[in-house]
């Protein structure tokens, strides 16, 4: 705020000088100008000439006394004059401060601070702190959280494509409610991702907090969710077989990264192909850490949580929980990702089935394989290619959490069955070779 230049308070002080001037009080003894002087008008007498001669204090004695009165009146003038300058300058104040309100309640002004905090946050790279959102910024930028803008929904709330700028975009979500388990997740992800920076672990921006209303402000990823585009409308029509091995790849990465890199270490523990974010070029990345806890003994008898399907058997029956059961979610998003199918489907009568049990037996049988792979890459892989894959998928969904592999193995096994321009080291020289006829769908 600009603090108003000392020039602004030279009127009040020049106001007070005509005060001061007149302060001097009447002298005892008028002075009379020589004209005035009447024909007949006496000097003083010899005497009181001989007197004031003999007593020079007397006069001393005058002056002091005028020095005295005029101190009593200039005191109160300067403190007065003081008071009035404080309260001009208050009210400068306020109204700059008054100023500066409106215009920040214009929402071009928002949107202009947003993008300024934002591009600071691109920029700056890993040093800058997670900003603190206001919220009519966010109301601004998601045109008053219109339904239109929607672009997924959470546990406990809707997701929301936010418009800070025409070139920049971000994700706001939004949850309500969910009581102290929701606050208490909240809490936990705007902690870890604050402190979490990987190019496969999703960016958080900023939060709000609005009364019971709580907001996380993210990167926005252009192509949703990996559930989205393997079981949405597309029905993963725009995934091909390198596509999907490079989302595999970098979901392994960013685990590793959790895994291994983090210390301690970090458990996602509710991976799933919802909290899969791909962006305009399909570039993946981990999302949703509400629920993630960091490794250590304390967390053999946690809570249960997690989605039915991806939950690993030790921790579902156990309550064990290791960087393993991550692994195993794993597992279940790779079977995902070579059949289409989801984790759990209904059957014919009121039983769900899981998507592990159902395809392991037929995992292992090389001449099943290919009538189980989804149709959409049926004919786009090489065979040696999808034995390799499914026998990393077997590996991840073991039962016991010892004969499941770390991720780091997980990630290097798929390293070479990506192409290199798309983050692996495989050269692709020739089209790959057909695995069977377009026999069983799902």
């Amino acid at each position: 705020m600009k603090v108003a230049p000392p020039l602004l308070l030279l009127p009040i002080w020049a106001s007070c000088f005509p005060l001061l001037s007149n302060a001097r009080p009447e002298p005892l003894f008028s002075t009379i100008s020589a004209p005035a002087l009447s024909p007949e008008y006496k000097p003083t007498s010899p005497v009181s000439a001989t007197m004031a001669a003999l007593s020079p204090g007397v006069e001393d004695e005058r002056a002091q006394e005028h020095h005295h009165l005029d101190k009593k009146l200039l005191i109160p003038l300067i403190f007065t004059s003081s008071a009035l300058g404080i309260i001009m300058l208050s009210l400068l104040c306020c109204w700059v401060c008054r100023r500066k309100n409106s215009k920040n309640s214009d929402p071009k002004s928002i949107r202009s601070s947003a993008l300024g905090k934002l591009n600071s946050l691109k920029t700056t790279g890993k040093k800058v702190p997670v900003s603190v959102f206001d919220y009519q910024l966010l109301e601004a930028a998601t045109n008053n959280f219109r339904e239109s803008n929607v672009v997924g929904e959470g546990g406990f709330g809707c997701i929301y494509k936010a418009r800070f700028d025409e070139n920049f975009l971000a994700a706001v979500k939004r949850l309500e409610g969910g009581g102290q388990d929701a606050e208490k997740e909240f809490e936990n992800e705007v902690d870890l991702l604050s402190r979490l920076r990987h190019s496969n672990i999703i960016s958080l921006l900023g939060y709000c907090i609005h009364a019971e209303t709580r907001f996380l402000v993210c990167e926005l990823m252009q192509n949703g969710s990996l559930e989205t585009q393997l079981h949405g409308p597309s029905h993963g029509s725009a995934l091909t077989w390198h596509i999907r091995m490079k989302i595999a790849l970098e979901t392994a990465k960013g685990l590793e990264y959790l895994h291994e890199h983090c210390n301690p270490p970090v458990i996602h523990r509710d991976l799933k192909s919802s909290n899969i974010l791909l962006d305009s070029n399909f570039n993946a990345k981990l999302s949703d850490f509400g629920l993630a806890v960091t490794s250590g003994a304390q967390n053999k008898n946690i809570k249960l949580s997690g989605t039915l399907g991806y939950v690993a058997p030790e921790y579902l029956l156990d309550g064990k929980l290791t960087e393993k059961s991550d692994v195993y979610a794993f597992g279940v998003v790779l079977l995902e990702l070579l059949m289409g199918r989801k984790p759990v489907e209904k059957m014919e009568s009121t039983e769900c089935q899981s998507i592990v049990t159902w395809a392991l037996p037929q995992l292992t049988d090389r001449s099943k394989l290919p009538n189980i792979v989804d149709p959409v890459i049926r004919n786009m892989m090489d065979l040696k290619h999808l034995y390799q894959v499914a026998a990393v998928a077997v590996l991840c969904v073991q039962p016991e959490p010892s004969y499941r592999p770390l991720i780091t193995d997980v990630l290097h096994s798929l390293i070479p069955l990506v192409p290199v321009e798309l983050g692996g080291a495989l050269r692709i020289t020739e089209s790959a070779p057909s695995i069977g006829p377009n026999s069983s769908s799902h």
